[in-house]
């Protein structure tokens, strides 16, 4: 993919993918809250005939690519890679989710305890096990009339982060997620706080450290590096699992000039692009070992029923 063909793509689309909805829209224009901090009364505007963006309350805008520029403060190659992974239908017309980005009208039709076998699976596949099912939900949603379901991971102001095997987004109110973690013992003055970017890292995390005493928080947008920082004045112990790339390289170092005490731990997966990365790597490493195992253990069984049967016959 090119700059021309990503900023082809309707913005309203690529404001999705990052799960941003507008407040108001019509035919040639749409509102949203700031994506790149947080406030109260709508300032980010789209001219859809155009399809550029201008943020009001910085005096700022521009098309496609500049909004991923600033959104990941990335450079051109690298907001174009991270392009190349997202599943836009005005690029990729065969797209599952096609009609899906193009339509933000939604609503949630049911929250419930996981269930789905499909989205268990998917959990499987992400080297999840049912560990992690109690920090997460089943979403059941519409998204004009589109009936899908999902894994829903509940963020700070009651919105959902949403995953399944082919979807990626959120609905209601974005923002960060913190979640209690066996923390009744913990006093005002000795908090412990374990920061990720995404939902899935943060129950990688869990699966890792079932025992873990403490709070996780997981930003769920680089756009809310701010308010996570408010969030983790009240911590006196921070420990970072940020993201392996140019964005998540930011938000650790913006963490750590604010506070020089908190640790970063992302060199243990220095390998891998984040945490669940990490984890699906080791997963599938140990399988292999044990599959290499199991085909000794058969071929030496073999070999000693060869030897066994060559005795008897002698």
């Amino acid at each position: 993919m090119n700059c021309n063909q990503f900023n082809s793509i309707k913005l309203e689309e690529v404001l999705v993918s990052v799960g941003h909805h507008p407040t108001k829209q019509n035919e040639k224009e749409a509102w949203y809250l700031n994506p790149f901090s947080t406030e109260t009364q709508a300032s980010f505007k789209i001219n859809k005939n155009l399809n550029y963006w201008y943020l009001h309350s910085e005096g700022i805008g521009g098309n496609n690519v500049d909004f991923m520029k600033k959104y990941l403060n990335a450079s051109v190659k690298e907001v174009l890679e991270w392009a190349e992974k997202q599943n836009f239908s005005s690029f990729q017309q065969q797209n599952v989710i096609h009609s899906i980005n193009s339509k933000p009208n939604y609503q949630i039709t049911e929250i419930k305890k996981l269930q789905n076998e499909h989205l268990k699976s998917y959990l499987h596949q992400r080297g999840l096990s049912k560990v992690v099912y109690p920090l997460v939900k089943e979403i059941h949603f519409a998204i004009g009339e589109k009936k899908l379901y999902a894994i829903g991971f509940e963020n700070f102001s009651g919105g959902w982060e949403l995953r399944n095997s082919f979807y990626k987004g959120s609905l209601q109110k974005k923002d960060i997620s913190i979640v209690n973690l066996n923390n009744e013992n913990q006093n005002e003055t000795g908090k412990r706080i374990v920061v990720f970017e995404g939902f899935m890292d943060a129950l990688s995390f869990v699966e890792m450290k079932p025992f873990f005493i403490g709070d996780l928080l997981v930003m769920n947008s680089i756009s809310l590096l701010n308010r996570t920082k408010e969030h983790l004045k009240i911590y006196s112990e921070i420990h970072l699992f940020l993201d392996n790339d140019k964005a998540g390289e930011t938000c650790k170092n913006s963490i750590l000039k604010s506070f020089p005490e908190a640790k970063n731990h992302s060199e243990i997966y220095a390998l891998h692009k984040d945490l669940n990365d990490y984890l699906q790597f080791k997963n599938n490493t140990e399988i292999e070992k044990k599959q290499q195992i199991d085909l000794k253990s058969k071929q030496e069984q073999e070999e000693s029923e060869i030897y066994q049967t060559y005795k008897r016959k002698r």
